[in-house]
């Protein structure tokens, strides 16, 4: 009997089956067959407005302002705005209480780690302090997350750093400076977009195997890049490509080492690492590695101070400006040679500070079992740099070393995850964070004048350790080896060329996956399992057998134009291999030929097509064509394009197995 599918029609068919039973040639009668329904029509609207909604709008962000008076609407709309004017409704002394003393901890870690990282920038120590002033305040008003940290991050900051000197070498230039405001400015533009028109979706694009294998290979470069402050090397390559970094280690190994240097930064060094074992060991320890980076600021620099090393060529800090940056709206380019420059450094280190931000922030919602808006989130990350742009601040982000075990690796000093150790509640400890920079920048800059760069060398080491993430790539191997080739090509395009080279690569290889998905979808050949009704895979179910005088294949994808010849010549490929294995084991030949199309979701023009050609192939060969529980979308264009018709309604199953008891009642499997 004819058989059609819809969502609605399936299960109310598996309840109703059909008094209707036809005589086919075998002769038998077949069970009671359950009809297909087809579901009901939608107009060309319709189904424009479903997948507009479907793809921007999931989560259905208007339907809590349904009903309601414009005054509540308003105060809804700025709630959505500002999510701290809903959360602060119910804010109180024992949260502060956990805020406060996170706001600190995380104040203790970041302004030594803000200091390091400038340099990865090529930008003076106080654009990054200020960094962690202004933007925290703006995320912690916007954001929807309650235990982000922001600020800068080392991965950001050697991206900024290496393709701003790509377009601006000397980077002590003022319109060095002007290129970064620029790119952060347009960074916070790509970001903000992405949240307004609800683009969120594209970050997605990226794959976790990509990701891994960039922030591996960058945090291998920002480490050898240390080798110049560790060492004391004075002339040092501006490249990043290792055999670059190597060969200028090794060529002055005889007349640019510093011995004084080399001791105070493994020293350092060693008891960075000891203190971030201590709190991998005992999570209530988690402060011990939160405060070391500011303990060995402090000691080093007392140190360096009291025995003034830096007579003997031990390299110092110098200088970091006291009190707060003038304004930098006046500076960014919105014409000229670098504005080009600037939209596509922005565009880039925007994606990859967002897709950072947007997956620690799913991270801890999860664990902590309450919703992130993702739109939100990036309209946060968005406005916080467009302000921070007009501010004397550069790209800023969401502060983790990984986003595959960020709450395990506090000792990687995540300050987001150091912050949910601390105990925090809400935003609230960014503010408390940002008022402590603050005071720094006000009172104690003038104090880090003898801070060894060795020991800013040291940190940086110490917090990208983390994201040398060996068992997440071992992991990759095991499961799928395309994801770990994809892993591997962002790794050494970071390492051995350049960040923007891995990136670029991660991102090609990441839509080459997609396209080797949906351009050569898999097959599977249908086998019945003994003593059921039931049919699998033979090659995951050995012990399944296949049905005389048919030949059962599963589609396991939608079908359109860029797979619709490749599934076509694959199913007529697999007929052709097992016909000749049946007739040289002396088997009845094959009469019919079975698609299940079960996970067939969508079929377009291509794909009816490719089907009409196949059905005219198997009638030359004699092979009937039977389709089995295709879907509501699939039934319905099946209908429209009259391939059911073509194929015949008869033909056209609920089940596999419906088929089997029409065409071959006595179901013998061939051995």
């Amino acid at each position: 009997m004819s058989e059609r599918v819809s969502d609605e029609a399936v299960t109310k068919a598996m309840g109703e089956i059909s008094s209707r039973a036809s005589s086919r040639r075998h002769g038998d009668t077949s069970p009671y067959i359950h009809k297909v329904e087809s579901p009901p029509k939608q107009t060309l609207l319709q189904e424009i407005k479903y997948s507009v909604v479907e793809t921007f709008f999931p989560d259905k962000p208007l339907d809590k302002f349904k009903d309601k008076s414009w005054c509540r609407m308003f105060l809804l709309g700025l709630q959505s705005l500002f999510p701290i004017f809903e959360w602060g409704r119910y804010y109180n002394l024992k949260k502060f209480k956990g805020d406060f003393i996170s706001g600190l901890t995380i104040a203790s870690l970041c302004i030594p780690q803000d200091i390091a990282y400038a340099k990865l920038a090529n930008l003076d120590p106080q654009y990054a302090l200020y960094t962690s002033f202004v933007t925290p305040l703006v995320y912690a008003f916007m954001g929807s997350s309650r235990d982000i940290a922001v600020g800068p991050v080392a991965v950001i900051s050697l991206m900024l750093g290496t393709m701003l000197s790509d377009e601006i070498s000397d980077f002590k230039s003022h319109e060095y400076l002007r290129l970064a405001f620029t790119a952060t400015f347009f960074a916070g533009v790509t970001q903000m977009a992405l949240g307004v028109l609800r683009l969120g979706f594209l970050i997605d694009f990226l794959s976790h195997a990509a990701i891994v294998g960039f922030m591996t290979g960058s945090a291998i470069t920002i480490a050898l890049q240390q080798l110049k402050g560790l060492l004391g090397i004075k002339n040092f390559t501006k490249k990043t490509d290792i055999v670059s970094v190597m060969r200028s280690v090794f060529s002055s190994v005889h007349h640019g080492w510093n011995w004084e240097t080399i001791v105070i930064g493994l020293a350092f060094l060693v008891f960075l690492l000891v203190a971030k074992h201590i709190a991998k060991k005992n999570k209530k320890l988690f402060w011990v590695a939160a405060t070391s980076p500011m303990i060995s600021v402090i000691v080093s620099t007392v140190l360096v101070y009291i025995t003034r090393a830096d007579k003997k060529g031990v390299a110092i800090l110098k200088h970091v400006k006291k009190g707060l940056n003038s304004s930098s709206a006046g500076e960014i380019f919105f014409s000229g040679k670098y504005l080009g420059s600037g939209i596509r450094v922005g565009v880039v280190a925007g994606m990859v500070a967002l897709t950072e931000a947007v997956s620690i922030g799913r991270t801890f919602a999860a664990m902590k079992d309450y919703s992130l808006d993702g739109n939100q989130e990036m309209m946060a990350m968005g406005a916080m740099n467009i302000i921070g742009s007009l501010a004397s601040c550069y790209v800023s982000t969401a502060i983790t070393v990984t986003t595959t075990r960020v709450v395990s690796d506090v000792g990687g000093f995540s300050r987001t995850a150091v912050n949910n150790m601390a105990g925090c509640k809400t935003a609230v400890s960014n503010i408390v964070m940002s008022i402590v920079v603050l005071l720094t920048l006000l009172l104690i800059t003038p104090l880090f004048k003898y801070t060894p760069n060795a020991v800013l060398a040291s940190i940086i080491i110490a917090a990208v350790l983390g994201l040398v993430n060996i068992e997440a790539i071992m992991h990759l191997w095991k499961i799928d080896k395309f994801d770990f080739v994809a892993c591997m090509g962002a790794l050494f395009g970071v390492v051995f060329i350049n960040v923007e080279i891995g990136l670029l690569i991660a991102v090609a290889i990441s839509f080459a996956k997609i396209l080797l998905q949906v351009t050569r979808p898999r097959t599977a050949v249908l086998g019945k399992l003994p003593g059921t009704t039931v049919y699998r895979n033979i090659q995951q179910y050995p012990k399944a057998t296949q049905i005389n005088g048919m030949f059962i294949v599963r589609v396991d994808s939608a079908i359109y134009f860029s797979n619709s010849n490749y599934v076509k010549e694959r199913i007529l490929r697999l007929l052709t291999d097992e016909e000749a294995q049946r007739t040289a084991n002396g088997l009845s030949r094959i009469e019919y030929l079975t698609v299940e199309m079960s996970p067939v979701t969508d079929i377009d023009t291509s794909g009816i097509r490719a089907f009409e050609e196949l059905y005219k192939i198997l009638q030359k060969r004699k092979v009937q064509l039977i389709l089995a529980n295709p879907g509501p979308i699939v039934i319905e264009k099946l209908h429209a394009s009259k391939l059911t018709d073509i194929i015949g309604e008869n033909n056209i199953f609920l089940t596999v197995a419906n088929a089997v008891s029409t065409f071959s009642p006595k179901g013998e499997g061939v051995v």
